[in-house]
């Protein structure tokens, strides 16, 4: 492998989507992306299985992310991936569940292009769609839903932001890195016009051991928050389809087989 202090050495990178978690949900291609790794540079939240594909060899390098607190800017990854493939290496850049969805895939792949650098994307299971799957719970429904919008939940002048449209009749909302303000969004949500008894579920460690679907109205989703005491990675899903889920139906009436069987 070159060294990162020649210049004149290029390798690639390849932008790769590692899904919500469970790693059998990783894609054909995205496992071949990890096995041809000389470097992977990877988010916090990533399997440990995940990173098992890539070679022993492969330098792993993780530039962990945490609300209010990066280990390292956006600018320095980029510089950091810009550097290994200057060195020649095959750089994945593993990103929990799809690059190109709040995951900064964009800006990755602008700054790789604007160094004169090769890079493709691998598409990944998005943290939306594995979670909502395993919780039963259709994003779109003929009877229920025909549009869908996503929206980040811990974006600066969150109050100033205009959501209407985004909830209601007809509509499924999905709130990512939303727990953390989950009282303001639900309150936002309503100034905006939404219903309070709009049902809402908040879908916990998703496809992860652990995982819980819970679902209330949206009135009382902040309170909710706060008494299951939910912790990330978790996504907020808001509109009428919550009423199929029956992930968290299932789980009590199995706990109260258990206990009758106790």
């Amino acid at each position: 492998m070159a060294s990162l202090l020649d210049p004149s050495a290029r390798g690639r990178v390849i932008l790769v989507g590692a899904g919500p978690g469970d790693p059998d949900l990783l894609t054909l291609k995205a496992v071949a992306a990890l096995r041809s790794a000389d470097v992977v540079v990877h988010d916090g939240l990533i399997d440990a299985r995940v990173l098992d594909y890539a070679p022993r060899h492969a330098q792993r390098i993780s530039v962990a992310k945490q609300r209010a607190r990066h280990t390292l800017p956006q600018e320095a990854i980029n510089a950091l991936i810009i550097a290994h493939v200057r060195a020649g290496s095959i750089v994945v850049r593993l990103k929990g569940g799809d690059p190109f969805v709040f995951g900064r895939g964009g800006e990755e792949v602008e700054a790789v292009r604007a160094a004169g650098l090769p890079v493709e994307v691998v598409p990944g299971v998005s943290a939306a769609l594995g979670c909502a799957a395993e919780a039963m719970l259709p994003l779109t429904h003929r009877d229920w839903s025909s549009a869908v919008s996503f929206v980040a939940g811990q974006c600066k002048g969150l109050s100033e932001q205009d959501w209407s449209g985004l909830a209601g009749k007809g509509r499924t909302l999905v709130i990512y890195m939303g727990v953390a303000n989950a009282a303001a969004i639900a309150d936002k949500l309503m100034a905006d016009g939404v219903d309070p008894a709009l049902p809402v579920a908040v879908l916990e460690k998703g496809t992860l051991p652990g995982h819980r679907a819970i679902r209330t109205l949206l009135a009382d989703l902040g309170e909710m928050v706060a008494r299951e005491r939910v912790g990330s990675p978790a996504i907020i899903v808001a509109g009428e389809v919550v009423r199929l889920s029956d992930a968290e139906d299932r789980l009590q009436a199995l706990a109260k087989q258990a206990e009758a069987l106790a």
